[in-house]
């Protein structure tokens, strides 16, 4: 008789679930997080575990690696897309593992991507960076709100980083509490690109861009780094049935739901990949800065919507093209992408 296995994974404890080809439950206990535990509760039912379903939680690397390197067929669970009749009364953590199976049986269990374990290293290495570009921008941001609150002037990003001890007491007009708060996050901000430069060196020397995406780097705007960050996110173009699903993936497609004609509200608009989508909008930053085709397109964005919304129509147009291009194995064509 074929078993199907699923794993309510939490941050100390698991529940692990079999179920046979009726739904009968065969096994349902509760586990501490220790691979070895859960490998010798298995281990009576292994030749008949048909896949074992694991939820997509922050962390699942060390139970999913363990249970491939046992020999199980292991699907990850795209939790976000998991629904459960809202009508129960009462759910628990056997319930849902118990549901998870159920699904896995019925071969309709919505399934993620499982990244190779090789390359996983070096793909958070690269999340760490972006991590660190974000609290950059931040440290940056907040210069330039305090200098023109203070002063009712406008200090350029790249200005920021020409700041010293005699430009800092000008902007503060000898306010040393200012100046000091000002200070502060210079001195953070240099940290930031310490770590980040020693962060990119080491990305550089373990990874390269592998033969099928070297065409990134004909986009303008994207370099080795960010194409290493959109390669280790994205995975194979195989994934991807349409370019529409790409796209959608790095969270560049609206969300909203449509009845009569009628807009009745929106979807999960974070669905897809957060690490993907910042990728393509910081690549879109740099196009719109030295593609002149790219700028003409921004601009007319912007003259009908705002920034945010401009920049991250330049940051579909680019997933689209990356995705021809990579499905293709085709250079970047600018009149095309941006026609």
């Amino acid at each position: 008789m074929k078993l199907y296995s699923a794993i309510d994974l939490h941050s100390n404890n698991s529940v692990l679930v079999i179920l046979d080809e009726n739904d009968k439950v065969v096994y349902e206990r509760r586990h501490p997080n220790e691979l070895p535990v859960i490998l010798a509760e298995l281990a009576p039912y292994k030749k008949k575990i048909q896949a074992i379903a694991v939820e997509s939680t922050y962390n699942w690397y060390w139970l999913v690696d363990g249970l491939m390197k046992a020999g199980y067929s292991v699907k990850l669970v795209n939790t976000a897309a998991v629904k459960v009749y809202e009508g129960l009364k009462y759910t628990g953590d056997e319930h849902d593992a118990r549901h998870l199976a159920h699904l896995l049986r019925l071969g309709v269990l919505p399934t993620g991507h499982i990244h190779p374990k090789e390359d996983r290293a070096v793909r958070d290495l690269l999340r760490k960076r972006a991590q660190l570009v974000r609290c950059r921008t931040t440290q940056v941001l907040s210069i330039q709100g305090l200098i023109s609150r203070n002063s009712g002037k406008r200090i350029p990003g790249d200005g920021v980083y020409k700041l010293n001890d005699v430009t800092i007491g000008q902007f503060c007009g000898g306010d040393g509490i200012l100046a000091l708060a000002i200070r502060s996050n210079l001195t953070v901000l240099r940290c930031l690109d310490e770590q980040i430069s020693g962060l990119e060196k080491v990305v550089l020397k373990q990874a390269k861009l592998k033969p099928e995406f070297k065409k990134l780097l004909t986009v303008d705007g994207i370099w080795h780094i960010l194409g290493m960050t959109i390669m280790y996110e994205a995975g194979s173009m195989e994934r991807f049935e349409k370019v529409g699903n790409f796209a959608s993936y790095a969270r560049c497609v609206d969300s909203s739901r449509w009845s009569n004609g009628k807009k009745k509200g929106a979807g999960n608009r974070k669905n897809g990949n957060k690490y993907l989508a910042w990728a393509f909008v910081e690549a879109a930053h740099y196009a719109v800065r030295y593609n002149e085709r790219i700028r003409s397109f921004y601009q007319r964005k912007l003259a009908k919507t705002n920034k945010f919304v401009a920049a991250k129509a330049v940051a579909h147009k680019l997933a689209r093209a990356c995705y021809h291009m990579l499905k293709d194995q085709t250079p970047f064509d600018e009149a095309r992408a941006f026609s």
